[in-house]
């Protein structure tokens, strides 16, 4: 029964804010990229902004800033991000449509990032890059990844992972949340996933309450770090030349991991990487993956509260992902 109401909660959730996102329209204007250094208490609001081969909007050493309702699209290079920020403090980017760039939102060096209903579509990569939303060494309290829908639609994209918290540390009473995100889409890389944590390490963080679909190599995984947890997270993909494993954790830092939590996550995922194969009888197309850990780790705690093989499908979301333009 409780995974029942875990499952509603979140269907009721996409439902709310399926309303809400899709009543937002915004008569933007056009803009040059935006660059600013060590300036603080701005607004950057309505814009349109094609970053070419760099950042749409630049901010070095800023502190207290808001960018919402704009649109940050078309980059040509590997450094065409929508947001890049260093070494910035309190951000908030909300209710912006973020296209065709290498990476959507770029944090770095940073503290205090909110990142909330905004919308992704087809991001470019290449790796490293290709991430809606990627924190790499961000720390401090307040920093949220929120409500934000991601598409990335084969042909049209080359993505790596949905959202990516590299080297980054939260509180013990404010940890990273990566909260109630809509995500569907990945490959052609055969390392991407839906959300990755823990990458390199960190600590504090909490996944919940995301619906990720056939988002490539992986659903979501705990790469390393501590006093993470994963939970009431529904993970599902069909077969796909890419497709690997539903939830993973393991230890790739070379760091101390330990207190990780992965439970109550409702999970199908259906693998049909070659190279996975390969170790079934011949003739095989299609296995199930749902959940799997690195040998030699401690089982994550709630570890047997997950649900495999879930009676969910891919209409978890909905056909129109992307309500912005």
């Amino acid at each position: 029964m409780k995974t029942i109401k875990n499952l509603s909660a979140v269907l009721v959730f996409l439902v709310l804010s399926s309303a809400g996102l899709g009543t937002i329209a915004q008569p933007y204007k056009g803009s040059a990229p935006l660059v600013y250094k060590n300036q603080s208490n701005i607004t950057i609001s309505g814009d349109s902004i094609s970053g070419g081969g760099g950042p749409c909007i630049t901010l070095t050493n800023c502190t207290n800033v808001h960018i919402t309702q704009c649109k940050l699209c078309n980059g040509t290079s590997v450094y065409s991000t929508g947001v890049n920020m260093v070494g910035c403090t309190n951000v908030k980017i909300d209710y912006c449509f973020i296209t065709k760039v290498a990476t959507g939102i770029y944090a770095q060096n940073s503290s205090g990032i909110v990142v909330m209903y905004d919308q992704f579509l087809n991001m470019m990569g290449p790796y490293p890059r290709g991430a809606f939303v990627q924190f790499n060494n961000v720390s401090g309290p307040g920093n949220i990844i929120k409500y934000n829908r991601g598409e990335n639609i084969a042909g049209q994209s080359n993505p790596e992972d949905g959202i990516n918290v590299y080297k980054s540390n939260g509180t013990s009473a404010s940890p990273i949340l990566v909260y109630h995100n809509l995500l569907r889409g990945g490959g052609p890389s055969t390392t991407g996933s839906g959300i990755t944590v823990g990458d390199q390490g960190g600590s504090y963080i909490h996944v919940e309450g995301n619906i990720l679909v056939n988002t490539g190599n992986i659903g979501m995984q705990v790469a390393g770090g501590t006093h993470i947890s994963m939970v009431n997270n529904i993970v599902y993909s069909s077969a796909s030349t890419v497709s690997h494993l539903g939830v993973g954790c393991g230890n790739y830092s070379g760091l101390p991991s330990s207190d990780i939590t992965i439970t109550n996550n409702q999970v199908k995922w259906m693998c049909g990487k070659p190279s996975d194969l390969a170790y079934y009888p011949k003739g095989t197309t299609v296995v199930e993956k749902d959940v799997s850990y690195q040998s030699g780790t401690v089982q994550p705690t709630g570890w047997t509260a997950n649900v495999l093989g879930a009676n969910i499908s891919a209409t978890v979301l909905p056909a129109k992902l992307i309500t912005m333009k």
